[in-house]
């Protein structure tokens, strides 16, 4: 089941200094925080906060081309969690023709800002999400790691109280 997501915001993770895209369900209370890096954060913040740059960054430089061939992106899908790294589909319209395009989910969610697509993650993203999962993780090169039921309690609930006023860059 596809479960309809907003943009929460992004934010500085203070453990390891990397920025988070923060996903919230549309109708419910459950976030999807995934890590991403500094320059696809910078291109989400750019369009959150409406910086317009003298040249067009790679995001805006796709929805150009888009634009110019009448391709439309009518939504992009966090599909999957494999070894804690997530994958992402973008649907994209051209002409009769429909296509899914393997992504990042931070470009996915560049290119819906940018095109006013829907986002979508997978229930099944969900349940594999090590904050969802009921199977304690071990370190995995330095990445953060939640080994105790506790831990994990206590970052969804840290996750789901955020208040977005914490937020560098918001929705």
């Amino acid at each position: 089941m596809k479960i309809k997501m907003v943009l929460h915001g992004i934010a500085m993770d203070p453990m390891s200094n990397s920025p988070v895209m923060l996903l919230k369900e549309a109708e419910g209370e459950r976030i999807l925080p995934i890590w991403i890096g500094v320059l696809e954060a910078t291109s989400i913040a750019a369009k959150l906060e409406n910086i317009q740059f003298p040249r067009p960054l790679t995001h805006d430089l796709i929805k150009n081309i888009f634009e110019n061939l009448g391709i439309t992106i009518p939504k992009v899908e966090i599909v999957d969690l494999k070894d804690n790294t997530y994958y992402a589909l973008i649907t994209i319209v051209t002409g009769d023709k429909v296509l899914e395009i393997d992504s990042r989910p931070s470009d996915a969610i560049a290119l819906a800002l940018r095109l006013n697509a829907e986002i979508f993650v997978d229930e099944e993203v969900f349940k594999k999400s090590q904050i969802y999962s009921e199977t304690p993780v071990t370190e995995k090169q330095g990445e953060m790691v939640i080994t105790t039921k506790e831990e994990k309690e206590k970052l969804k609930d840290f996750l789901e109280k955020l208040d977005p006023k914490i937020f560098k860059y918001k929705m």
